[in-house]
């Protein structure tokens, strides 16, 4: 690994800045290390195509629910019409 030789101010809050502290704390590194791997794995693009995959297949089951809704509604529709006819046979 080459040697860190410069620097990129960066100003965050004080509370951003505890909070980045007791991260590399808690990793056992320095803040400087907790940044420098967190810039190298922050990859936008992957993320927008996880996320289109996501949405591509919540679109997918949506469909198929609503299909399974509809097929449902249909039988509950088909099954009062048997109702109805059973009972107007009845009454005559």
């Amino acid at each position: 690994m080459a040697t860190a030789s410069e620097r990129i101010p960066v100003l965050v809050t004080p509370q951003e800045k505890a909070l980045i502290s007791k991260m590399a704390h808690d990793a056992h590194m320095s803040m400087g290390e907790l940044l420098r791997r967190a810039a190298a794995s922050f990859r936008p693009h992957e993320e927008d195509e996880i996320l289109e995959g996501m949405i591509g297949q919540i679109r997918k089951t949506t469909a198929q629910a609503n299909a399974a809704v509809d097929e449902a509604l249909a039988f509950v529709e088909a099954s009062e019409q048997r109702i109805a006819a059973m009972e107007s046979e009845r009454v005559r």
